[in-house]
């Protein structure tokens, strides 16, 4: 089985309106690091898959990147916690990348990468509908984590189970 994860608003918190360009700036949301280490025991593979167009927008670099990951997969395998691989897009939401969520370039990228991944025995986890797009458009199942219970009553088609946290989810 394989854990696909979101980044913004699932693992760190989401600046409003900005985005993490450094180590610093990336919070991490409490129960996270736990939660990680629950699922490392649980998945066979752990993944991150995150739009940055950031990069795009010249605010930051794939190095800045780079290194703000780093510093957080660190932290999470001191916690006894794994993530197999980061993918992320760099491109500007109105390209329309075929690499850029809801699309699933970045899932077919996993796959590649460790051709065990089954879509079907995959579980995407996520804070936005572009999210549940993503795992529904891989046919995954998903899960909506965040501060907004409304939409998976609003989209019940897209989302398959609803947690306030991902600690809340680990713990089921």
């Amino acid at each position: 089985y394989t854990l696909f994860l979101d980044r913004d608003g699932v693992l760190n918190e989401r600046i409003i309106g900005n985005y993490v360009t450094k180590p610093d700036e990336f919070v991490i949301i409490n129960g996270v690091l736990e939660a990680l280490k629950k699922f490392s025991v649980v998945f066979g593979r752990i993944v991150i898959v995150t739009n940055q167009q950031g990069i795009g927008k010249g605010l930051m670099t794939e190095d800045d990147l780079a290194e703000v990951h780093n510093v957080f997969l660190k932290k999470v395998s001191e916690n006894g916690g794994r993530i197999d691989k980061v993918y992320f897009s760099p491109w500007l939401e109105r390209e329309h990348s075929f690499y850029r969520k809801p699309n699933i370039g970045m899932a077919l990228k996993a796959k590649k990468d460790f051709p065990e991944i089954r879509f079907r025995h995959s579980l995407m986890v996520g804070d936005s509908l572009s999210d549940m797009k993503f795992g529904k458009n891989a046919g995954m199942t998903t899960v909506l984590v965040g501060d907004n219970p409304e939409m998976a009553r609003q989209y019940p088609y897209l989302v398959d189970y609803y947690y306030p946290t991902l600690f809340d989810f680990s713990k089921e």
